[in-house]
């Protein structure tokens, strides 16, 4: 159960603010309301809190400009009369972590708030993902066995100008380690150029290393630095053949202190495809002096942890949302058996960052990701129900039936109870949930059971929603505004 919290609404309309502040009441929590968002930057120089929930649009995106610059932390909720795709990604540039539609639905309004003020409150969580801050500034990360080998393997190959070949599966962070050598050997200040070969022809890839009259190839742009020569096993027997002339007239025959250091990569353990037959044995003792062998991320799942806080790191730093990962959302990720590796595992946070408003990402987030494509909100699948954890920045086109359905079910029995407490006066009916009349007669005529018949004459706004509580009919207003 959520401690209580202070939460600041804003909204024009009394009608919603009433229902907004008893919605968070009901949840324990302490509420204040304005009709101005200006008033709500003034509390919050007055006295802390810890949401605050504001109608979209008008001057509302300013003061959340600078509710966002002086109070980074704070959480904030958007609402909406009209929730489209377009407010909803300004909603997400200014940093809010929902866009609610109006008429405001209880279950979604209190599950906002409840994932809003489930900020982190587990002290080795933060101080874990502030150590990650630092360790993020490391070009490979791992305390396991397995990489403390690995990085003895690079010490000793900093310094020395060998050929080096690494190879692993896709993923597990081939041209990291290369620009790892690269800065930690004495060629750091020099240029490090990445080339990916396969799948070239022969005589392109020649022109591409070796340059010709009118530019100069990879292999001269790389200088006195590193050139590093990506998936070298996808080069057919021919591009083998015209490579190796290139290195030997362009590389091999120069002073190796003026030439680039050479590094490879490939999927696969090249000595494999030289027993089979499918590589050029002169060009594999050429390009593998030194051979690394990175793991693949099933192999080392103790540093899982490290690495995820590392990655979370680095999405809050490429614009994404800051995010912290409790232990049970850690565990489960040391189970995955990643066959994408470490760039599966980086995906799936950035999908956390992106598509989820809770400040910290949960088991839950993590088993709604790993499931198949088709469910992983994610990955553009249909929303979640409404009990499941999501984002409620999806497009409302994306809500489908879902949405449809409910509204059906939530808003024309309210719509009705508006009309019998205000005794049929639609003007007091549409200010009880704080709309415009024509929006409440727009409203009123898309929930009518009856079908559509041709009006006499265009009546005042007053007028015609007694005509559509008598029949169920859209006027002929609405029908040539395109109402069915």
């Amino acid at each position: 159960m959520l401690k209580r919290r202070r939460v600041l609404i804003a909204d024009e309309s009394p009608a919603i603010r009433l229902q907004l502040s008893e919605l968070v009441r009901a949840l324990d929590h302490e509420v204040r309301s304005t009709a101005s968002p200006a008033t709500v930057l003034r509390w919050l120089a007055q006295e802390a809190a810890d949401l605050v929930i504001l109608e979209a649009g008008g001057e509302s995106a300013e003061r959340v400009r600078e509710i966002r610059q002086a109070y980074p932390e704070l959480p904030i909720l958007l609402t909406s009369a009209r929730p489209n795709l377009g407010t909803a990604v300004e909603a997400a540039g200014l940093g809010a972590l929902e866009l609610l539609a109006k008429p405001i639905q209880t279950a979604a309004l209190q599950r906002a708030v409840t994932r809003a003020l489930m900020r982190p409150q587990d002290p080795d969580t933060a101080s874990a993902q502030a150590r990650a801050v630092r360790d993020e500034q490391q070009p490979l990360i791992g305390s396991g066995a397995v990489m403390q080998h690995i990085f003895r393997t690079l010490a000793g190959l900093a310094e020395p100008n060998l050929p080096v070949l690494i190879w692993g599966e896709s993923g597990v962070g081939k041209a990291r380690v290369a620009r790892a050598l690269h800065d930690l050997g004495p060629r750091r200040e020099a240029p490090f150029v990445r080339v990916s070969v396969g799948g070239f022809a022969a005589e392109p890839l020649a022109q591409e290393l070796a340059g010709d009259v009118r530019s100069a190839g990879r292999i001269a742009q790389a200088r006195e630095g590193s050139l590093m020569l990506e998936g070298v096993d996808d080069l057919s027997f021919e591009a083998q053949s015209r490579l190796l002339h290139v290195l030997k007239d362009q590389l091999f025959r120069t002073d190796v202190r003026t030439r680039p250091r050479l590094i490879c990569s490939a999927r696969q353990d090249l000595r494999l495809a030289l027993e089979q037959g499918r590589f050029r044995e002169d060009l594999f003792f050429r390009l593998s002096t030194a051979t690394v062998r990175l793991p693949a991320l099933r192999e080392r799942p103790e540093d899982i942890p490290d690495l995820a806080r590392v990655l979370l790191v680095r999405a809050q730093r490429s614009g994404l949302p800051a995010k912290q990962i409790d232990a049970q959302a850690l565990a489960r990720l040391q189970r995955h058996p990643w066959p994408g590796n470490i760039r599966e595992l980086d995906n799936l946070l950035r999908r956390a960052c992106a598509f989820y408003p809770e400040a910290l990402v949960t088991e839950a987030i993590v088993e709604r990701e790993l499931e198949p494509v088709d469910n992983a909100p994610g990955r553009l699948a249909p929303a979640a129900a409404p009990d499941t954890p999501g984002s409620s920045l999806t497009p409302a086109a994306a809500l489908g039936g879902l949405y449809q359905g409910m509204m059906a079910a939530v808003e024309k029995p309210l719509l009705q109870a508006a009309l019998t407490a205000s005794e049929g006066d639609v003007g007091r009916a549409a200010a009880l949930p704080g709309i415009s009349v024509r929006a409440f007669n727009r409203k009123l005529a898309s929930y009518a059971a009856l079908p559509a018949a041709d009006a006499a004459n265009d009546v005042d706004d007053r007028e015609e929603s007694g005509a559509l509580l008598a029949s169920g009919r859209p006027s002929v207003r609405e029908r040539e505004a395109g109402h069915p």
